[in-house]
């Protein structure tokens, strides 16, 4: 059997007046719906009426004429449909004890309900009561605790503002004393270049007066000096830079720590001052469970002590890298001018001496100047001799010439022949002399062109090197900063 819970599934509860062994005991049915409640949905149409398996299984095992007889099949079914349909009115799902128990229960059920209930209200009263204070004493030690921290952040705040102002002002110094130090190191390019300069003119000197002399020794010594010094300022410039740079870490820090102090005292306050009838209160769910909290209390005041000590440790490296820079540019001040003075002092004697081996040189160039005069005027006689002797050969070479040409036997080898031919020979001899000795005043002519040309070139060596030392090293020598320059001062 199948029971569906519809309406018109107990078509079977009432007896029909055909045999009772066409259908099942209606005992058996009323049992299997004991205890159950009617189901509101209909599972098939409400014109057709249903049939339990087990009718068809009674229903079948009956004799008919079905298998001969289609029309008693027919008959048989027009008439069976209407009999199953009337059971229906006739059939009750629950028995009375059913309906009494079903009350009991309700009854029961509605006491013990009450009951809970009137218990439920009292307890949650105690409740809301208890935990009403308890609430208010908990927000009170936060309200307590919020304030001892602002109070924390307060006093730290003013612990860092304190250290940054005395930063801030150590860091300006320190700039000043830099910027004093580079205009030092700016003002020794001059003397340097002034130095170099020197130098590298005095290398245009001529010949013999191109020497090592103790004014390029002692200008040399000015370049390295000056080199030394720049060496040291630009030790200590770098380590200024330095310095500023982690001042400016340090002070950074600070700043960055000083923004988080006030922004967590804003914070704090504001979580201060907040009451239940505060604006902008709210739920936010899951809040409690997110821990974004990096540090404690210890490390917290220990992180921003650190800032404040490595702030003080790096003040006082600065302000004793100021005191070195200050010393430095007074002692770098005192050496150069001191090189100054003694590479002034040697170009003098320098230029002294110059001027003297100039004057001298002039002297004998004048002497020999009227050597050579002279020895000209004698080259000029001695040629004038040579001349004069030209024709008294030419003469007696065209004699022997003439007399070559006589016939057959005139040309006999009479005294006349052999004075012509003794005359050649003596004024050529003559002449070969004249010649040697024109020879020999022309070499003295030369040995005191050269020694003309000497003095001159050794004159103008000399006119150089003066030139040099005195008008363009010396000039060039006027421009050398102040000491107040030198120290960085405009």
């Amino acid at each position: 059997m199948e029971p569906l819970g519809s309406t018109l599934t107990a078509t079977y509860a009432h007896p029909k007046p055909t045999p009772t062994n066409f259908l099942p005991a209606v005992s058996t049915l009323a049992s299997s719906y004991k205890d159950r409640f009617p189901h509101s949905n209909l599972t098939h149409p409400l014109s057709l009426p249903w049939r339990p398996s087990t009718y068809y299984k009674v229903a079948s095992n009956l004799p008919t004429l079905g298998p001969y007889c289609t029309r008693a099949q027919k008959v048989c079914e027009s008439t069976m449909l209407p009999f199953v349909s009337n059971r229906t009115t006739l059939f009750t799902r629950y028995t009375p004890d059913d309906w009494y128990r079903s009350n009991l229960t309700n009854y029961l059920e509605s006491n013990t309900s009450r009951h809970n209930s009137e218990r439920l209200r009292v307890d949650t009263s105690r409740l809301i009561q208890d935990k009403y204070q308890q609430t208010r004493k908990t927000q009170a030690d936060s309200t307590q605790n919020l304030g001892e921290r602002v109070n924390d952040i307060g006093f730290w705040k003013s612990e860092i503002t304190h250290e940054l102002d005395a930063m801030i002002g150590e860091t300006n110094e320190l700039t000043d004393v830099k910027k004093k130090l580079e205009r030092a190191l700016m003002e020794t390019e001059a003397p340097l270049q002034v130095a170099r300069e020197c130098l590298f003119h005095r290398e245009k000197r001529m010949g013999i007066d191109l020497v090592h002399d103790d004014v390029e020794a002692q200008l040399l010594m000015e370049a390295d000096n000056i080199l030394c010094c720049q060496e040291r300022m630009k030790l200590h410039l770098d380590k200024a830079i330095a310095q500023l740079a982690a001042n400016r870490a340090s002070q950074h820090e600070l700043e960055k720590d000083l923004s988080d102090k006030q922004a967590a005292y804003r914070i704090d306050d504001k979580c201060h001052h907040l009451r239940n009838t505060s604006d902008g209160v709210s739920y936010f769910r899951g809040v409690e469970r997110v821990d974004a909290t990096i540090s404690v209390p210890e490390s917290w005041a220990k992180f921003t002590d650190d800032n404040v000590l490595h702030s003080q440790s790096e003040r006082a490296a600065s302000s004793k890298l100021r005191d070195d820079i200050q010393n430095l540019l007074v002692v770098t001040a005192n050496e150069m001018w001191n090189q100054f003075n003694k590479v002034n002092l040697s170009f003098t004697n320098r230029i002294a001496e110059t001027a003297d081996a100039k004057n001298k040189i002039q002297i004998h160039l004048a002497k020999t100047l009227q050597e050579i005069f002279q020895t000209e005027m004698t080259i000029e006689s001695i040629k004038k001799a040579i001349k004069d002797k030209s024709a008294f050969l030419k003469v007696a070479q065209t004699r022997l010439d003439e007399r070559t040409r006589r016939p057959n036997i005139e040309l006999c080898r009479d005294l006349a022949q052999l004075r012509l031919v003794n005359e050649v020979y003596e004024v050529d001899d003559t002449i070969q002399t004249l010649q040697q000795r024109l020879r020999e005043a022309e070499d003295t002519l030369q040995a005191l062109v050269h020694t003309k040309a000497t003095l001159e070139h050794d004159l103008a060596v000399k006119a150089n090197s003066l030139y040099i030392d005195q008008e363009k090293c010396m000039s060039m020598r006027k421009t050398f900063p102040n000491t107040l320059r030198l120290v960085g001062y405009c």
